[in-house]
């Protein structure tokens, strides 16, 4: 039988984020039972194009778009309850119910109004070397009292609004005096006003509450197959990523055991999501960064502004060096590479192939941030192709330049590319030949439907 129907499979971005995961999920999600999020809050933003129209998600998985899909918010999200009613909300008004798909762990974080003044106030009061670039949602106080625990709020403590009451006198007053002390404001915080937000959210996620570990394997157990989602790409990892310009979680396909509540060995299959190009927003060390026209080039045709934040995007050439470090990590098993028609009409294409640092070749990104950023990259600079990639409708008819590029992405990153992007819409992810054994293939062979 084949894998996308008989095994669990994962999502990961390879790159800082904003790589496309959510359009390879949509176009994944029909295979399996449920779409789960196993980590990152708000500050992920995915955009999905369904016929013409763009669906862009904050915490609500990627597969609720489809029906019989459920979307499992998991144990190891930072859950804003306003965001997400907005989001629910939003998506009822464009024809999508979440009602009895929409699944909540009760372990879950919340990213209460304290956390985002303090998010706030912290990047404010930080000198240009030490501003990690946040979205100022509150996500990295959130998990900051996540491991200081008695400061914590869980999905659960929503349950019982009078026990939430008087857990926030505690904890707002001590974060008020905190951020008096430390940066001479409190944001105006109060425990009254902080508890009245969150109850008013409390009484509509109730019903969406539960222990989703306990769902999952039980829904496993009864033939049910997952899809794992990260919510951010792997180079912010909290432990392997450009630290610290990172986010708080943990990324990578290594989060999903903790972040989603499953046993190691329940995944077989890992999708690595990259961009044909790399990019970055915020603040952070950028080794195959362009600064010059193309960057500038390659910004605007592949539209490199924040889902979430609107910021622009810094963009390079691809990092044959970074990929491959985190297909090794997060045992890559197959690649997307998307975003492939941004890059028509350039004379040449680059890849980074190789890191110099202090005179030597380097194969990995240092740990250390102020190393990488003397990195220099060695960049091999391949033929560009004209034509306009949009129109295509078989990876094999793509240009011979264009195929090149991709094989030699391949040989570099050391894992196949089985789905090609050429434009946003799900029509425009396109299947390669080799990739009869891949997680994209359906079930008795090549789809018949353009692209899909």
């Amino acid at each position: 039988m084949h894998p996308r129907r008989s095994e669990h499979a994962a999502v990961a971005g390879l790159g800082w984020g904003d790589e496309g995961k959510g359009k390879v999920v949509d176009l994944l999600s029909p295979g399996f039972a449920a779409v789960v999020r196993y980590n990152g809050g708000a500050n992920a933003g995915h955009t999905v194009c369904v016929g013409g129209e763009t669906f862009a998600l904050h915490l609500v998985p990627s597969g609720v778009l489809h029906p019989g899909v459920a979307g499992v918010i998991g144990p190891g999200v930072a859950l804003d309850p306003h965001v997400l009613l907005e989001e629910i909300d939003h998506l009822a008004s464009r024809g999508v119910d979440v009602s009895g798909k929409l699944k909540i762990s009760d372990r879950a974080h919340i990213v209460a109004e304290h956390h985002k003044v303090e998010d706030r106030l912290s990047e404010q009061a930080a000198s240009d070397e030490t501003r990690i670039g946040t979205t100022a949602r509150g996500i990295g106080p959130c998990y900051a009292d996540k491991m200081r625990r008695s400061s914590a709020l869980r999905a659960c403590d929503l349950l019982d609004e009078a026990a939430l009451r008087r857990r926030l006198v505690d904890i707002v007053d001590a974060k008020v005096r905190a951020l008096r002390a430390v940066y001479g404001d409190d944001g105006g915080l109060t425990a009254d006003g902080v508890w009245r937000q969150l109850a008013d959210c409390a009484a509509r996620l109730r019903p969406f509450i539960c222990d989703t570990t306990e769902y999952l394997q039980r829904a496993a157990a009864e033939g049910g197959r997952f899809l794992f989602e990260a919510a951010n790409g792997m180079l912010l990892d909290v432990d392997h990523g450009t630290y610290p310009f990172v986010t708080s979680s943990s990324t990578g396909t290594w989060g999903i055991c903790s972040g989603a509540g499953i046993p190691p060995q329940m995944v077989r299959h890992y999708v690595g999501i990259i961009k044909a190009y790399a990019t970055r927003v915020g603040a952070g060390p950028f080794p195959s960064e362009l600064t010059d026209a193309v960057g500038d080039r390659i910004r605007n045709q592949g539209n490199e502004f924040g889902t979430t934040t609107g910021r622009p995007r810094r963009c390079g050439w691809f990092d044959a060096v970074a990929v491959g470090q985190g297909v090794r990590l997060g045992g890559i098993t197959e690649i997307a590479l998307m975003h492939l028609d941004t890059l028509s009409g350039l004379e040449q294409v680059g890849i980074c192939t190789d890191y110099r640092l202090d005179g030597h070749s380097a194969r990995a990104l240092p740990a250390d941030s102020a190393r990488v950023a003397r990195i220099e990259p060695v960049f091999e600079m391949l033929p560009g192709w004209t034509q306009d990639l949009r129109a295509v409708t078989r990876a094999e008819d793509l240009p011979a330049e264009t195929l090149r590029y991709v094989q030699r992405i391949e040989e570099r990153v050391g894992a196949p590319v089985t789905l090609v992007g050429v434009g946003p819409d799900r029509s425009q992810a396109l299947e390669r030949p080799a990739a009869a054994r891949s997680v994209f293939a359906p079930p008795g062979g090549p789809r018949t439907e353009t692209g899909r």
